[in-house]
């Protein structure tokens, strides 16, 4: 069992590369989180996500 983990500040590059990644392995989970912050005037987004496999 192995673990990759994927962090990305806009969610369809999220998509993408988690789509990319488990087209070639056997998942077992994905967990999937958001975290937001305000920086000055702007909010800042953090989507990752956490690829359970067997590799």
């Amino acid at each position: 069992m192995k673990v990759k983990l994927f962090d990305e500040s806009h969610e369809k590059d999220l998509e993408e590369s988690v789509n990319n990644f488990i087209s070639g392995v056997e998942v077992i989970d994905i967990k999937y989180q958001v975290a937001v912050s305000i920086f000055a005037e702007e909010q800042i987004f953090c989507f990752s996500a956490m690829i359970i496999y067997k590799g």
